[in-house]
């Protein structure tokens, strides 16, 4: 786990709690949406973003997202999501993820989120504002692939 920690600047825990699972008696693939959120927030957060992003006229909106499931976790557990950016463009970003359990002391679900700023006055893709620009090049890192 000392290797996940170090090679994520920005993580974020998040427990996992009984109502998460599912009929098969591990967490519900919708639930690692809501984590990867908890994780985007939490990044945007702990980097100061989220107060560059307070001027109201832009804002990130997802284009997409996805995940890919390794292991299947079930409760109690508490997952570590380990945050970073990629493919960093004029007006969009990859946000990726790694989450990694800790009772399996492995990684069990990957995932990314391509995000777009937009102008919300126009409601037109805008350019990532430099001050912006400048905090994500610190958390860009090389993709692994396996999209």
């Amino acid at each position: 786990m000392q290797e996940f920690f170090e090679k994520y600047a920005i993580n974020t825990k998040v427990n996992v709690v009984w109502g998460e699972m599912d009929a098969l008696g591990h967490v519900n693939n919708v639930s690692y949406f809501r984590y990867f959120e908890t994780a985007r927030i939490d990044f945007l957060k702990q980097t100061g973003l989220l107060s560059i992003l307070s001027e109201p006229s832009h804002s990130p909106v997802l284009r997409d997202t996805y995940a890919q499931y390794k292991r299947p976790v079930t409760f109690p557990d508490t997952l570590y999501i380990g945050s970073y950016i990629t493919d960093i463009k004029e007006d969009r970003f990859t946000m990726r993820y790694e989450a990694l359990s800790e009772s399996q002391q492995a990684i069990c679900t990957t995932g990314y989120a391509t995000v777009v700023m937009f102008n919300m006055k126009t409601g037109q893709k805008a350019p990532i504002p430099e001050d912006m620009l400048t905090i994500l090049k610190q958390y860009e890192m090389q993709s692994k692939g396996s999209e």
